[in-house]
């Protein structure tokens, strides 16, 4: 009786296409996460050597270079700003404003949206500035 051999069953794997599909999807990763814009209001604050922090729970007017007002993030008009923050202000415990406006807008805009916010019974109006990168004190 004749004895058959075993074959042996090659057990190679060959990662060199996994590692060609990995590569091409980190790269593709990598260009397409550029691409992707951050939503959000675009406002260059005014520095204050005097800033401090604020909680975020509180009512934020924004006011962007181009004079657009966004009402925690959104966007009204002059007109139809005092109901839509009384109805704010009666939603929250907190009844601070913030007003985050772009430092090239016009300070009238500024005082307007100031004089609405303590129109609707708001009790603190806060105007947000960023720390200057080097003090100057």
């Amino acid at each position: 009786m004749e004895f058959e051999r075993r074959r042996r069953v090659s057990t190679h794997l060959n990662i060199a296409p996994l590692i060609d599909v990995v590569l091409l999807l980190l790269i593709f990763f990598m260009l397409s996460s550029h691409f992707v814009t951050q939503p959000g209001i675009k406002i260059t604050l005014p520095t204050a050597v005097t800033a401090r922090l604020y909680p975020t729970e509180d009512i934020i007017i924004s006011i962007t270079e181009d004079s657009n007002l966004y009402l925690n993030e959104e966007l009204v008009t002059l007109e139809n700003l005092l109901e839509r923050l009384k109805i704010e202000i009666a939603k929250t415990e907190k009844k601070t404003v913030i007003i985050k406006a772009d430092e090239k807008i016009d300070l009238g805009l500024a005082v307007k949206v100031m004089d609405i916010a303590r129109e609707a019974e708001a009790e603190g109006v806060v105007i947000s500035t960023t720390e200057p990168l080097s003090p100057t004190r």
